[in-house]
């Protein structure tokens, strides 16, 4: 909206432009008009036209005139710019494919004619990033048992450091309730609630870390099939209620699939150990130009503005989309929930 209004802004300057130029060609000729005549400018209310003052018809002539002069010069610069403005937005939103209609041979067509080559770069541009992606998904493979054995190593310390530490403390927390059970009824009440925050909370990296327990890639499987096998892991195994909606899609390179995957692995983690979620939604879509992923739940949300730059999590979320081309959108707040949405131009037909 803002945009627009700028567009129109843009606009009545135009008019008011013109205004001002057939107002001081108006008095030059008036000027002229009255230069010879005795009466001087009196004449002006002296003669008239259809019972009206000369005055009167010069001055609506005048205004008539500014208006659509003003109006001739500026509807088609603003049809113009906004053509541009919706071929920009696209290429905000990720649609590189897209080509701004070029008219004329003047400064805004030389504009749109560089924005669409610009366009043309950066969709090359993630071409390459995807063959790319695609290209080191098959390096991968070929290093496979040393990867999950480092994996593993990393889980193994990633239990230490958070659930063992956990369960260690609520080890001592009952000891110390033990002792108290028959001194302070109130201090045990406020001991035992800490003790069950604790098991929750251990509970939830337990789960998040066993989600990571799964390979990380496809094996052999499609992306819709992979996505399928882990919703109906997390469905029976964790108790959540799950809607999902996986829209038959075309064959897409290997990195795109790996990539596409492990984000969705990191996102349900994430809910897993922070959302406090009951309802997640998935759907997962094909377009002519993009594919996409879109991922909702009911959970405890947060601060967008505080958390991107904070949380590792959410950064590795956007360094997957972002290595395949692709444009990642949160949107959440305090107490509304998380969406996640994913958007991977499509660039690979016809390779």
């Amino acid at each position: 909206m803002k945009k627009r209004r700028r567009l129109a802004q843009l606009q009545w300057q135009f008019i008011r432009n013109s205004l001002i130029v057939s107002f001081f060609a108006v008095l030059f000729t008036v000027v002229i008009m009255t230069y010879d005549d005795i009466a001087g400018l009196t004449m002006l209310f002296d003669k008239q036209i259809v019972r009206l003052p000369i005055l009167v018809p010069i001055l609506l002539s005048m205004i008539a005139i500014g208006l659509i002069a003003g109006m001739m010069q500026s509807l088609p610069i603003k049809r113009k710019l906004d053509q541009i403005l919706h071929g920009v937005l696209l290429y905000e939103r990720g649609t590189f494919s897209h080509q701004i209609e070029s008219e004329g041979e003047d400064e805004l067509a030389e504009l749109t004619d560089r924005l669409n080559r610009m366009a043309e770069r950066v969709e090359e541009q993630v071409a390459s990033l995807q063959r790319l992606s695609s290209e080191r998904a098959k390096m991968q493979e070929t290093v496979k048992k040393a990867a999950v054995t480092e994996e593993r190593q990393r889980l193994a310390r990633d239990l230490h450091d958070a659930v063992s530490q956990q369960l260690f403390a609520i080890s001592m927390m009952t000891a110390a309730i033990k002792q108290n059970l028959h001194e302070a009824t109130e201090e045990v009440q406020q001991q035992m609630d800490v003790v069950e925050k604790m098991a929750n909370t251990a509970q939830a990296e337990m789960r998040a870390l066993l989600l990571h327990l799964r390979p990380a890639e496809l094996e052999g499987k499609s992306l819709q099939q992979g996505v399928e096998y882990l919703l109906h892991e997390l469905e029976q195994k964790q108790g959540f209620k799950i809607t999902k909606r996986l829209e038959p899609m075309d064959e897409l390179p290997k990195g795109v699939e790996d990539q596409l995957f492990r984000m969705l692995q990191e996102a349900i983690s994430n809910i897993l150990r922070h959302a406090q979620a009951h309802h997640v939604e998935v759907r997962f879509w094909q377009t002519e130009r993009q594919v996409r992923l879109k991922l909702i739940d009911d959970g405890v949300g947060f601060d967008v503005q505080k958390e991107t730059h904070g949380s590792y999590g959410l950064q590795t979320m956007h360094e997957r989309i972002n290595e395949i081309g692709g444009v990642l959108d949160i949107v959440s707040a305090p107490g509304k929930g998380t969406q996640l949405e994913a958007k991977i131009p499509i660039t690979w037909r016809g390779e």
